[in-house]
C-alpha cells in the first residue's frame, strides 16, 4: 500500500508541476513571445507542438496522428503503469525512473487529447549545445530515462548461480 501510494505520488507529481507550468505559459505568454532569462541561455515562450519530439509527426493525417500521438502513448504508459504497480522486484532506482516517465508522458498525452497540441515553452543555449523547445513533461521523461541508464550501467551485479 505504501509502495503503491509512493508510485502515485510521483506520477502525479511530475503530472501536476508539467500541466501548472503549462497553464501558466498558456494564460501569460502570448504565443511565440520569448522572454530572456539568464543573458539569452534560457528563454521562455509559447510555442504549441502540434507533433511529437521536435514536431516530428505534426504534418500526418488527423486519424494517423490521433492513433501514433495519442492512442498509442496511452497504451504503452498504461502498461507501463500497470507493470510498475504489479511487478514488486523493480530496483527502487528503476521504479522512480518509470515513474518520472508515466508522469511525463501522461502530461503530453494529455496536452494532444484535450488541446490538440503540446505546450513547450524552454530553450537553453550554452555556446555551441542548444535543445529545442521544451516542456516539463519532456523533462521528466528525460530525466526518467537518465535514471533508468545509470540505473542500468551502475548497479551493483548480482553474482551468477552455478
Amino acid at each position: 500500500m505504501v509502495r503503491t501510494t509512493l508510485i502515485l505520488f510521483l506520477i502525479i507529481i511530475n503530472i501536476g508541476c508539467d500541466q501548472v507550468s503549462k497553464k501558466i505559459v498558456r494564460n501569460s505568454i502570448a504565443p511565440y513571445e520569448t522572454i530572456s532569462v539568464l543573458n539569452n541561455h534560457l528563454t521562455v515562450t509559447n510555442a504549441e507542438n502540434p507533433g511529437a519530439f521536435l514536431s516530428l509527426g505534426d504534418s500526418l493525417p488527423a486519424a494517423a496522428k490521433g492513433i501514433l500521438l495519442s492512442l498509442l502513448p496511452l497504451a504503452v504508459l498504461g502498461f507501463v503503469f500497470y507493470y510498475i504497480i504489479t511487478e514488486g522486484s523493480i530496483a527502487k532506482p528503476a521504479l522512480v525512473g518509470l515513474c518520472f516517465i508515466v508522469g511525463g508522458g501522461i502530461g503530453n498525452v494529455f496536452d494532444r487529447i484535450v488541446y490538440g497540441s503540446v505546450t513547450d515553452f524552454l530553450h537553453i543555449k550554452f555556446g555551441v549545445f542548444q535543445t529545442g523547445i521544451f516542456n516539463l513533461a519532456d523533462l521528466s521523461i528525460v530525466t526518467g530515462s537518465a535514471i533508468l541508464l545509470f540505473n542500468y550501467f551502475f548497479r551493483k551485479k548480482q553474482p551468477m548461480a552455478a
